[in-house]
């Protein structure tokens, strides 16, 4: 892969990829470092693409996998650090809802995500994730029962 080839990619869908892992860990460090991982493996082991669509769910996909991964060791476990997300943030309502969907339970974070963010179809987040439809629908369901909750509560 040359260089300008990569830039592009970089440029294409870092940003995107960088707000998907801010969710899983609501911190830039190791939203940043999943971001690196993820160009890594797009350097040395992408598949041949058929489109661009192909090729962003491929990037969606590695990203979201790298991030439970990285949850699911020990070190992560234990310590957990958020910042304050109001500089990526227009609205603090904003903020207040994406620091609900950053607490909550991370098999739910990428496709409540992906369905309100980056405002994909059921059907394709289903192939990005590799999940049925129908665990996909559960998981928006069971995410929405929980923000609402969050949300009704008294402050």
């Amino acid at each position: 892969m040359d260089q300008l080839f990569f830039e592009q990619k970089y440029q294409l869908y870092s940003e995107m990829l960088y707000k998907i892992a801010f969710v899983y860990f609501g911190n830039s460090s190791d939203a940043e470092e999943m971001v690196q991982e993820t160009f890594i493996k797009l350097c040395y082991h992408a598949p041949k693409f058929e489109n661009s669509a192909h090729e962003k769910a491929w990037l969606i996909r590695v990203i979201s996998n790298l991030c439970k991964n990285q949850l699911k060791t020990a070190w992560k476990k234990q310590v957990e650090t958020r910042e304050d997300m109001s500089e990526y943030l227009q609205d603090s309502r904003d903020s207040e809802l994406l620091e609900l969907v950053i607490a909550l339970p991370t098999k739910l974070k990428a496709p409540i995500y992906l369905y309100y963010y980056e405002g994909y179809s059921v059907l394709e987040i289903s192939n990005i994730l590799k999940l049925s439809q129908s665990a996909v629908k559960m998981r928006l369901k069971r995410a929405r029962q929980k923000l609402k909750l969050e949300l009704e509560k008294p402050q």
